[in-house]
């Protein structure tokens, strides 16, 4: 189970805020270029997001659905990796002072790379993880009233 975390300088409410957006998915997520809700009330329970990986020539088009939400707390969510299967990404925001601590907990849930899990896919995961929480933080942090955007 790969868990990393990451300390965003807004609240949680901010957070939440690039969280519950479908459009955004791709600013923060590592691996997404595109991404389109399927259903009007993103990010309630049940609901879909299709998005497309592009690798060099190659495009794949995956979704992802919400499977449980607390609004400005928690949002986990189940994505599809076309051929590899599916993996659980549970996103939990804490009040840490004026600030957010972000914990990212995600592993393989079906098919094939739930069943080839171990230490060395672990650390991709890791590798992704440190990538896209940097990329989340980047995103809201530019949203803070005041912030110098770049």
């Amino acid at each position: 189970m790969a868990v990393r975390h990451q300390l965003i300088r807004s609240s949680p409410h901010e957070v939440w805020a690039v969280l519950a957006d479908p459009a955004r998915y791709g600013e923060w997520v590592v691996g997404p270029s595109e991404s389109t809700p399927l259903d009007a009330h993103w990010p309630t329970v049940g609901s879909r997001l299709r998005y497309t990986v592009r690798l060099g020539p190659w495009t794949v088009e995956s979704v992802t659905t919400v499977r449980h939400n607390e609004p400005g707390r928690e949002l986990e969510l189940e994505a599809l990796a076309k051929g590899l299967g599916t993996a659980r990404i549970f996103l939990q925001l804490r009040p840490w002072g004026e600030e957010t601590l972000v914990v990212c907990d995600e592993h393989p849930l079906r098919g094939i790379g739930g069943a080839l899990h171990n230490s060395a896919s672990e650390a991709l995961l890791q590798i992704r993880h440190r990538g896209m929480l940097a990329r989340l933080a980047k995103v809201v942090e530019r949203e803070r009233p005041g912030a110098h955007r770049a």
